[in-house]
Parts: C-alpha cells; structure tokens; sequence
C-alpha cells in the first residue's frame, strides 16, 4: 500500500513538472493593433467637426517617449484660437501643453516631448481646442507611445 502510494505521489509530481516547462520564446510579441488610434506611418490621423477636418501628423511616426516629436495641425479651412494639449488615456501622466505656431492660414506646427510608462502600452490623448466659425470646438486624437507598428 505504501509503495502505490510513492508511486501515485511520483505520477503527480512528473506531471506538474511537464506542465511548468517553459515555452520558447524565440516569437516576436507584438501588441494588439486598436484601431481607434492614431497610425501615423499611414499618414495624418483625420478628425471632423461639422464641414471641417483637421489632420494631426506627429514625427518620428513611432511617437518615442522622451524624445522631441514634431506635431503639424492641418485644418481643411481656417480656424482661430488654437491650443493643444495632451494626456495619458487611460493613466495620469499629467497635462502637457504643447506651443503650437501657425506656418500658413491652415497649418499649425509645434514640438513635444512626452515621458516614459513603466508598462509597455502607452495611449496618449492629444485635445485640440479650436474656435471654428465663431464656436468652439474640441477634437481628441488617441496614439501609442513607443508604437512598435509604426
């Protein structure tokens, strides 16, 4: 009776070991791809209020933490009173204004630089207040720092 016993405990043990063997892990991991965020290797991210679009285009198009990024603002008409900031998504990562200065009647231009997360997804939210046609006017545009796909 003993010895069924060893042997039982033995037949136990063996398969709790072939369960815990380790993978490979010799695969890319690649992160899932949300496709309401911004993929600035496809090109400016377009946002519409009312007749009007405006396209943001950050470069590097990987959006890299702590590194400058240059932002350009297009808008498909004219529009007043513009200001941008950006925050974490879905994290504090406080509010970081970004100095926007217009190139031409539709275009704006600015620099921005954003810290590092300690996680490996990072969604920042870029809000574009704006006065169109006398009325104020908000967009958001939701993007990945360090976005491997990019």
């Amino acid at each position: 009776m003993h010895k069924i016993i060893k042997i039982t405990i033995l037949v136990i043990s063996s398969t709790f070991l072939v369960a815990c063997d380790n993978p490979k892990t010799t695969e890319k991991t690649t992160l899932p791809t949300d496709p309401t965020l911004c993929q600035f290797s496809a090109g400016e991210c377009h946002k519409k209020v009312a007749d009007l679009t405006v396209k943001l285009m950050i470069n590097p198009v990987h959006t890299p933490s702590e590194k400058p990024l240059n932002i350009t603002l297009t808008s498909s008409q004219a529009i007043t009173n513009i200001s941008m900031r950006i925050e974490g998504r879905d994290m504090f990562m406080g509010v970081i204004p970004v100095s926007l200065s217009s190139v031409e009647d539709n275009e704006a231009n600015g620099t921005l630089i954003f810290g590092s997360c300690s996680s490996n997804y990072m969604v920042w939210r870029a809000f574009v207040t704006f006065d169109y046609n006398n009325q104020p006017r908000t967009l958001i545009y939701d993007f990945l720092a360090d976005n491997p796909g990019q």
